[in-house]
């Protein structure tokens, strides 16, 4: 089990979280450590004007206390290691000391993130109005078009890859379709297609 002793500058509490006017930091640390006792981590907590003792017994914190006299108070010893000292630590940075996870903050899923979402969704149904219809908004609420081709370069690497991977089981399960000489994209021979070449491309 990791242990993370706190000494902390003199305060009027344990925690200084007290009085008419909290620190917001120091609110925001105890919150953190209480967090940190319930992930299973030993917390220890020493306040300088309470409890001096604790100071004089651990010979790294001694030797801050005697070269600032407490201005570089706190000190954050992570099993016995100091670790930081003169500054209250945020949660991450606690949490990777003490290696525990913490949760990962919720993504806000803005305007701009749900319109790139859909362009790769008209890409992957293959339908044009709704391409269209998203490219405009998309761009009336400022995104550019480097960001929404990116959107779309993955869209078309997610469908091109699934078209070969379903025409890939249609060849293991049928076998490789043999080669037509001469036919056209659509399917129809060379030979019938000739009288229309010239009107209109296949497909």
């Amino acid at each position: 089990m990791t242990t993370i002793t706190v000494y902390d500058p003199p305060m009027c509490c344990s925690t200084g979280v007290c009085g008419p006017e909290v620190d917001p930091a120091l609110a925001q640390f105890a919150g953190d450590l209480d967090w940190l006792k319930g992930q299973g981590v030993e917390v220890r907590r020493f306040n300088l004007s309470q409890e001096p003792a604790s100071f004089a017994e651990n010979a790294e914190v001694k030797a801050i206390l005697d070269q600032s006299g407490g201005d570089d108070l706190p000190a954050i010893l992570v099993d016995g290691k100091l670790v930081a000292h003169g500054r209250y630590p945020a949660r991450p940075e606690l949490a990777a000391w003490a290696g525990v996870k913490t949760a990962a903050a919720p993504l806000e899923v803005t305007e701009q993130i749900k319109e790139l979402i859909a362009l790769g969704a008209a890409i992957g149904a293959s339908c044009e109005p709704c391409f269209k219809f998203h490219y405009d908004k998309a761009r009336k609420i400022g995104l550019s078009d480097e960001t929404m081709r990116e959107a779309v370069g993955i869209a078309r690497a997610v469908k091109e890859a699934s078209a070969r991977n379903i025409f890939g089981l249609a060849d293991r399960m049928l076998g490789a379709p043999e080669a037509t000489a001469g036919s056209s994209c659509c399917g129809a021979s060379a030979k019938d297609s000739e009288p229309k070449a010239k009107a209109a491309s296949c497909c």
